[in-house]
């Protein structure tokens, strides 16, 4: 566990030091602001549903989608590709420390970024609160539950694709080639006729699950499956390094 925490610490204080983190950060902060502001305005001859902005800012739009397909790939791209590029992951492994502390560490730290990313668009919740009390508390803590999970699950996905390659960019592409077969997968719910395969794809549409998380509706069934999707996808990453170690 320590070497655990060691780990996180350093890629987490590698994140804050990082031009290219707090460019991540802006760019993120601005795609979100400008989906804020266009709804706003777009509902602000509806006061009656003053609530509404939050419920589709989360999952409603294609910006809220462009800035997970962003994130997902590019915060874990250079945790294990550049280290493997640079040589720094052979002298890391010779240290008393597993890989899967290693991707656990790394994973933590970006994901621990992650939340750091979102935490500003709780401005928004409060700016809308401050002008009408019919803010919904509950929906609002739903629909960051699902941001979380399914960040989680895009974030493991992204460390794996820097597990396999040595190359920021091919892990960064690698990795939004696999989030957005992962979209389109559920979005072919809607094409097919079998009630079965509908039900299928129902599980694993991510769209509809942000919809429902951003309407109150917290499904476990979809927690689990973000978390195990999650898992494996470490675990890859880790059977990945132990595979490259004895190359």
């Amino acid at each position: 566990m320590n070497s655990v925490v060691v780990t996180f610490v350093r890629e987490l204080r590698a994140y804050f030091v990082s031009p290219l983190a707090y460019a991540i950060g802006a760019c993120f902060v601005f795609i979100h602001g400008i989906s804020f502001a266009i709804l706003v305005g777009y509902l602000n001859d509806a006061p009656s549903s003053v609530g509404a902005p939050m419920e589709i800012f989360f999952g409603g739009t294609i910006f809220f989608w462009l800035a997970l397909m962003f994130v997902g790939p590019v915060l874990p791209m250079r945790l294990l590709s550049e280290e493997r590029r640079s040589g720094g992951l052979e002298i890391l492994m010779t240290a008393p420390v597993t890989e899967g502390q290693v991707v656990l560490g790394k994973y933590l730290a970006s994901l621990a970024f992650y939340v750091v990313l979102w935490s500003p668009t709780l401005l928004y919740s409060l700016v809308l609160w401050a002008y009408s009390d019919a803010v919904d508390w509950g929906p609002i803590a739903s629909a960051y539950l699902g941001v979380f999970a399914i960040g989680a699950m895009f974030l493991a996905i992204g460390v794996f694709a820097s597990a396999v390659s040595r190359s920021q960019i091919v892990a960064a592409v690698l990795a939004f080639s696999l989030i957005f077969g992962l979209l389109a997968i559920g979005l072919l719910e809607f094409l097919v006729v079998s009630e079965i395969s509908r039900e299928l794809l129902g599980y694993v549409n991510l769209i509809q699950h942000m919809d429902d998380f951003a309407r109150g509706i917290v499904d476990t069934r979809r927690l689990v499956y973000y978390l195990s999707v999650s898992v494996f996808f470490l675990i890859l990453s880790s059977r990945t390094l132990a595979l490259n170690k004895w190359r």
